[in-house]
């Protein structure tokens, strides 16, 4: 059976437009619980949200799915994403569900599935649900409707959680930093455990109102936090997405730091420290090849998977590593979390800086990036990868990269585009490539 509601990271759509509909939300509820029901225990589900204004809609209807199945719920408010999966194994549920769309703006939203391990769902258990959602799905006996009720002390445990990864010996005085929330769900929690560790904190995207998440802030708008960290003479600068489970960095001096460079800095100094496990690092598809002969260079491995946090993991838990992530922020540290968290991967970061007593600029410039360029390319039908004329195009340019750089061409998994990505030694070689291939692939799908 094909996919026809999940993607690579849940479902996600636009408010009240199908999938993300109340109709469906409360369907995926009852398919769920349904699925989780196992033993004669009183089954719970927990569930948090980021800050949209579509979170209440989304929440009261899967409250309803899963109520109407015989679940009892949790509910946590706003809260990143890896705290509902931190608190789904701790208090030992079925099931986690966090009501967030990431990155995207305001008008989209998205619902999450965490096991009971507090690991995302496999994708034989995402079928499954799928195949409950296309029927009748049956309700529970009036005696054994599902119950209601709130936490208030989640974000607290949580912040509990992230402080216990930073080294007991260490604090953060003397710093300041600034930490751009996003106006999502960790507006609270970020600031709160960089302020407890005895940092100066500065924050921004801290004042959500249901439709400012990720609206010119955050990780994918990196702007306001370096502006915000040269005004403020800071010693860095921490930007998280709408749900907190990516991390982007920012140095004194305002330079961008992204997802590749945070991940050899820790890789390295676990590495030395004897702590990295699986002899390497996972990463994407789209991390670059800079980054992989630095390590090469430290004699550290790196496997590479598709796009998509949940393969990163998947591979990571297959091989026994506990570092991954990808270039655009999503950090996987599995000492620690069994899902991305751009908080804990920051205070990695900040305790490396006040070990070294250097420079963000510095001990965050691990090495070289070479020429890298992602053009995408948008088509209306039909497959045009598969036309003769492009995979000619693509066979040539792959002959010329060969030793000296690298080519990924993926169809999106979630629009109908065509995403082309070279990188090589060579800036001029590596556009050149790209330009070829994009304008092959709209010949063919004109």
């Amino acid at each position: 059976m094909s996919r026809q509601y999940f993607g690579t990271d849940g479902i996600r759509g636009r408010t009240n437009a199908w999938p993300m509909t109340p109709d469906l939300a409360m369907k995926v509820g009852m398919a769920a619980g349904t699925h989780f029901l196992r033993g004669k225990h009183r089954h719970r589900v927990v569930i948090g949200k980021d800050t949209r204004l579509s979170g209440y809609m989304v929440e009261n209807a899967l409250v309803a799915g899963f109520t109407a199945v015989g679940m009892d719920v949790v509910q946590f408010g706003p809260i990143p994403t890896p705290a509902v999966a931190m608190l789904a194994h701790s208090m030992r549920a079925d099931l986690g569900v966090m009501i967030s769309a990431s990155h995207n703006p305001y008008y989209d939203n998205g619902i999450k599935l965490f096991g009971p391990d507090g690991y995302k769902l496999s994708d034989a258990d995402e079928m499954k649900i799928e195949a409950l959602l296309q029927g009748d799905i049956a309700l529970a006996p009036s005696a054994d409707i599902g119950r209601a009720r709130r936490v208030e002390d989640a974000r607290g445990r949580y912040i509990h959680a992230v402080k216990s990864s930073f080294p007991a010996e260490l604090r953060l005085d003397g710093l300041r930093i600034v930490v751009d929330c996003a106006n999502g769900a960790a507006y609270q929690v970020a600031p709160s455990a960089l302020w407890e560790l005895g940092a100066e904190v500065i924050a921004v995207g801290v004042t959500p109102n249901g439709i400012n998440i990720n609206d010119g802030c955050g990780s994918t708008s990196p702007l306001l936090l370096q502006e915000t960290v040269l005004t403020a003479g800071a010693d860095i600068g921490i930007a998280l997405d709408g749900d907190a489970d990516r991390l982007i960095i920012v140095d004194e001096k305002g330079k961008i730091v992204d997802g590749d460079q945070i991940m050899a800095l820790i890789a390295a100094n676990w590495a030395r420290e004897g702590t990295l496990r699986g002899g390497g690092l996972v990463a994407t598809v789209m991390s670059n090849l800079g980054l992989e002969r630095f390590l090469g260079g430290q004699g550290i491995t790196l496997e590479r998977t598709k796009v998509g946090d949940r393969y990163v993991l998947e591979r990571m838990r297959e091989g026994g590593f506990n570092v991954g992530g990808e270039q655009s922020g999503h950090m996987i540290l599995s000492d620690y979390a069994t899902t991305g968290d751009g908080t804990i991967a920051a205070l990695q970061v900040l305790a490396a800086l006040v070990r070294s007593g250097k420079p963000a600029s510095e001990l965050l410039d691990q090495f070289d990036p070479v020429p890298q360029l992602l053009k995408n390319v948008r088509f209306s039908g039909g497959k045009p990868l598969d036309h003769q004329d492009v995979q000619r195009t693509i066979a040539q340019a792959e002959v010329e990269l060969e030793g000296t750089g690298r080519l990924v061409i993926r169809p999106s998994g979630t629009e109908p585009v065509i995403r082309v990505m070279a990188e090589g030694d060579s800036e001029a070689q590596v556009k050149d490539v790209v330009d070829r291939i994009c304008a092959a692939v709209e010949k063919a799908a004109a």
